[in-house]
Order: structure tokens, then C-alpha cells, then sequence
């Protein structure tokens, strides 16, 4: 057989790419057929075949073959790699459209592609908690904003806990962690320190729990326990944080003050002195680092929670204000706005669900606090905190400002 005549040289490129863009199309078509038509191994043939193809091809042709195969429920999968690694806008059609993508897919591209690839996925229905903890890992604020606003989206408690770390640099990420239906009251309670003031108050109408339940099941164990002498650490700590009575009556025996009130009204007297300080954690019943914590806040919020939990009132509330020398008047006079939400949150807060957030302060701020635990946060091993309790990853965030980072 004779070969082809030669085309004119001006016309042979325009027939090739004819060629080209019809067998582009025709690979495609093929690729497109349903299992009834088509099996198996040679869709991947002829996915194999559009790859070499591809590699070659036009931006734009590219995006036609993207665009023709996203519908599709089974996809080749060195097809489905090649594009996805395409560039954003001809990867985003897969990545937004195409169902048939696995986990495996996701996870891949995420790691090889680029960040806005990261940032289209972070937007597509129904992630997975491996392809959420994948995007989440590179510590793109962008891609973790998207993840967090995804409601279709599905986060692993390990991702939410990094967030949560995170959110203590990134702030504007408190609103949207709070949203999150996998947030959990021991993320809640560590991330209020470094939260804005509408931040905190939707912490405490939605995190600030009961322990009612706790209380009646373990009703017959105080007993128990108070008959062994409360030897056992373990039951001690956890019965300490069930218990109803907030106040520490042995810390009376020791004190200089004849109770709480004595020592507040001291502190309003005389100033908030360390030592009186001091005195009123022991007499809150928290250690003296969870009361150095909460009297020093800037916003005031958690000694609302201090004096709720323990009974004080507001008179109580007001001496301990002032003894700190925070303001209750603007300079033009009138009410100063932090003092209207520290009332405000006193007022707010039942003394039950005021006890269990100073509780839960109080036993991640100092009964995990060990010298290894204070060695990590003094070192800014925040990337170990999965070797770390739940208390202990809380005391480690809460306290690495106070400890110079």
C-alpha cells in the first residue's frame, strides 16, 4: 500500500491537531462507556492510552477530557492521578465533581499538590476524618478555615485537638471550632483562655455540663472511698471533681482567714497580695496555679466562674474586682464593658456548670502539671501532645503563655 500523500505544510499541523482532538474525545467516550459496554481492563487500557495522550495535550484539551470524565462513577486510576495533579483549574473539576474518587485519591493529592488544590478540597462534600486530618496537617490557615466551615465534613477528635492548639496563634479559628459538632468540652475549656468575649460566652452556654449524673451513680462510692481513707489517687481525683462541695473546709484549719469571704474582703482592703491570693485558691479548693491563672486574665470572665462555683456573691465579686484595680467606669463614665461581662457571666452560669468548668481548670492547670509535663511546655513540645492525657494536653496550651511562649 502506498503511503499517505503528503499534506501541505501549512495544513498538516491543523489536520494533526483535528486528529488529535477527535481521538482525544473518542478516548474519552470510551472511558465514559458503562460496565455493560465496557470491562474492566479495557477501560484501563484506554485510560492508559489517554494518559500518554495528555501528557502532550493542551491546557484546554486537558480540561475538556476533565470535564467529560468528573460524572463518571469508576474512573482509571492513573488517569484520576494524573489530573488531579493538573493544574488548579483543571484538577478543581475532578476534585469538586467527580464521586468516584477514593480517600486514597484525596489523600495523595493533597500531598503532592499545591495549596489552593488543598483549598478546593477542603470545600468538597463528604470528607473523610484521613482525608480531613491529611488537609489539616499542613497548617494552611486558608485550608483549615474551609475544613472547619465544611458542615459536610467529618473531623477526627486528633484533628479537632490540633486545631484547637492551633487556634491559640490563629485566633479567628475559635468561631469555627466552636461550630464543629466533634468539639468536646475538654477542647472547649483549654481553648476559653485565649477566646474573645462572644467566643467565651457561647463556651459557657454550650460546654459548661452538669455532673448531676456523676453524682448519683457515684452517689455510694464517697463512702466507700472515705472508709479506705481516701488512699487511692485515682478514685480520690476523680471523686474530687464529681463532688458537689466546691470549698476546701481543711484549708480553713490552716488559713489565717476564718473562710473564703474573710479573705476576699482582705483582698478588697488591702489589695490583692500574693499571699492572699494564695489563700483564696486554697479556699476555692483549686491549686495555687489555677488561681494565679484565673486572677490574672485579662478579660475577667473566669473570675465570674470562681466566685459562682464557690458561693461568693456579688458583693464578693465586686471586692475581688476592685482589689485587683480593674475598672468599673469608662473615663467618660460610664459602665466599663468588662465589668458588664464578668456580671454578666456570674449572672449567667448555674453553680453546678460553674463548678465543672473550675474543676476542669483546675485539674489539667495543676494535677497533671509534672515536672516532665512542665519541662514539654517550657521546651514547646506541642508537636508530641499525643504521647500526653487529656488534662495534660490542656495544662500544656493553657499555661505555654504564662511560661513564655
Amino acid at each position: 500500500m502506498s503511503e499517505p500523500a503528503a499534506l501541505p505544510e501549512e495544513t498538516a499541523p491543523v489536520a494533526a491537531l483535528r486528529a488529535r482532538h477527535a481521538l482525544l474525545k473518542r478516548l474519552a467516550d470510551v472511558v465514559s462507556l458503562p460496565a455493560s459496554r465496557i470491562n474492566a481492563f479495557e477501560r484501563s487500557v484506554t485510560g492508559d492510552l489517554l494518559v500518554e495522550m495528555l501528557r502532550l495535550a493542551s491546557p484546554e484539551d486537558r480540561r475538556r477530557v476533565a470535564a467529560r470524565l468528573a460524572p463518571l462513577a469508576e474512573l482509571p486510576n492513573a488517569l484520576a492521578r494524573m489530573l488531579l495533579r493538573d493544574e488548579p483549574e483543571i484538577a478543581g473539576l475532578l476534585i469538586e465533581q467527580c464521586a468516584s474518587l477514593s480517600d486514597a485519591d484525596l489523600v495523595a493529592c493533597a500531598r503532592d499538590a499545591s495549596a489552593e488544590h488543598r483549598f478546593m478540597m477542603a470545600n468538597r462534600r463528604g470528607l473523610s476524618e484521613v482525608v480531613c486530618e491529611t488537609l489539616l496537617s499542613f497548617g494552611e490557615a486558608q485550608v483549615i478555615e474551609a475544613v472547619l466551615r465544611n458542615n459536610t465534613a467529618r473531623l477526627s477528635q486528633v484533628a479537632i485537638e490540633g486545631v484547637v492548639s492551633l487556634s491559640r496563634t490563629e485566633r479567628h479559628l475559635c468561631g469555627h471550632l466552636l461550630k464543629r459538632p466533634e468539639l468536646r468540652p475538654s477542647g472547649a475549656y483549654v481553648m476559653f483562655w485565649w477566646s474573645g468575649p462572644e467566643d467565651r460566652r457561647t463556651i459557657l452556654q454550650r460546654f459548661a455540663v452538669s455532673r448531676e449524673v456523676m453524682q448519683e451513680v457515684a452517689e455510694d462510692v464517697f463512702a466507700m472511698a472515705a472508709e479506705e481513707g481516701w488512699q487511692d489517687p485515682v478514685s480520690r481525683k476523680a471523686l474530687q471533681f464529681i463532688e458537689r462541695r466546691q470549698r476546701n473546709r481543711a484549708a480553713i484549719e490552716k488559713s489565717p482567714y476564718n473562710g473564703l469571704e474573710e479573705a476576699v474582703t482582705a483582698a478588697g482592703q488591702r489589695g490583692l497580695s500574693r499571699e492572699i491570693a494564695t489563700e483564696i485558691a486554697y479556699l476555692s479548693g483549686v491549686k495555687p496555679i489555677t488561681g494565679a491563672k484565673i486572677l490574672g486574665d485579662p478579660g475577667g470572665e473566669p473570675l465570674a466562674i470562681l466566685c459562682k462555683a464557690t458561693g461568693l456573691g456579688r458583693n464578693d465579686l465586686l471586692s475581688l474586682w476592685r482589689s485587683m484595680r480593674r475598672p468599673e467606669l469608662t473615663p467618660d463614665g460610664t459602665a466599663d464593658p468588662l465589668w458588664e461581662r464578668v456580671q454578666v457571666t456570674y449572672e449567667m452560669l448555674a453553680v453546678d456548670r460553674a463548678q465543672t468548668v473550675l474543676r476542669y481548670w483546675n485539674w489539667s492547670l495543676s494535677s497533671a502539671l509534672s515536672p516532665a509535663l512542665l519541662k514539654a511546655i517550657r521546651d514547646g513540645e506541642e508537636e508530641a501532645l499525643d504521647d500526653y492525657s487529656a488534662p495534660e494536653r490542656a495544662a500544656m496550651l493553657a499555661l505555654a503563655e504564662n511560661f513564655g511562649r
